[in-house]
């Protein structure tokens, strides 16, 4: 260390110096010109979630580079998400407006911060918070409504015994659309009473079920399946695999329908 800097002092370098020098960096994109890199290179679940507020960032901050804005210039975009959100019966004052744009942000400037376009300290959508998020006003459906949906299912529609087979797997096992539409055979165990469940993200888990939802399963399969306990198991009465998006009638009116649309 003694021989480094007396080297550094003949050379008149002071380490002070050293720490100063930094690689070139390339000349920061706009963001008209960054977006689509960005959009390109992540999961289309992300670009479902970002790419509308992306799409808005463009409109106001196009001809910008990406290094240009301010975390205070953040803010104001945050406000203005916040208030030309489009009110609907469930609103919560446009909360998850601002709080997307800022996560949308922060995805995009991660990405530029990798790209060498910018330092990870000088990431201004880091510095920019999200808005508190409240709690949740989702419930569970009680007995009696539930009974109610049950009723429907089995005695309106066009397929009553796929509607009802359909919700009491989700209130069996609260699976997602996409678990129950990539059932297969050979993901029943009858001996344990277990579905393995493939959802979202590449989750998968094994979950236990009712002796009367798994007998009721199997006995679908034999009924409309086609021998192949790789293929999908749930089926309409003529063999066909259901759609990735199904329908879901008026609880009251059309039932549960089991036609194109989709399933909640």
């Amino acid at each position: 260390m003694a021989a480094a800097r007396l080297l550094l002092e003949r050379m008149g370098i002071s380490p002070a110096d050293l720490l100063e020098v930094r690689p070139p960096r390339p000349v920061a994109p706009t963001f008209a010109e960054y977006v689509p890199v960005v959009a390109a290179a992540v999961s289309p679940g992300t670009l479902r979630a970002y790419g509308s507020y992306w799409n808005r960032v463009v409109q106001a901050w196009g001809d910008r580079r990406i290094d240009e804005p301010r975390p205070s210039e953040i803010e104001q975009l945050r406000v203005q998400a916040q208030a030309n959100v489009v009110v609907r019966s469930n609103s919560r004052g446009g909360r998850s407006a601002a709080e997307n744009l800022v996560a949308a942000l922060r995805c995009l400037y991660r990405k530029a911060v990798d790209d060498g376009y910018l330092d990870a300290a000088d990431n201004p959508a880091l510095k920019v918070a999200k808005p508190r998020r409240l709690p949740s006003t989702r419930r569970a459906i009680g007995d009696t409504r539930l009974a109610e949906i049950n009723e429907v299912a089995a005695t309106t529609g066009n397929d009553p015994a796929l509607d009802s087979l359909l919700i009491r797997l989700h209130t069996e096992t609260a699976c997602r659309r996409g678990g129950a539409l990539a059932l297969r055979p050979r993901d029943l165990d009858t001996d344990q009473c277990l579905v393995f469940l493939r959802e979202k993200g590449g989750t998968s888990r094994w979950q236990p079920v009712s002796p009367t939802l798994m007998r009721h399963l199997v006995a679908h399969h034999a009924e409309r399946g086609d021998g192949d306990r790789n293929g999908p198991l749930l089926r309409y009465r003529n063999g066909r695999p259901l759609p990735v998006m199904l329908l879901v009638g008026r609880v009251g009116g059309a039932g549960f329908g089991s036609g194109p649309g989709v399933w909640s």
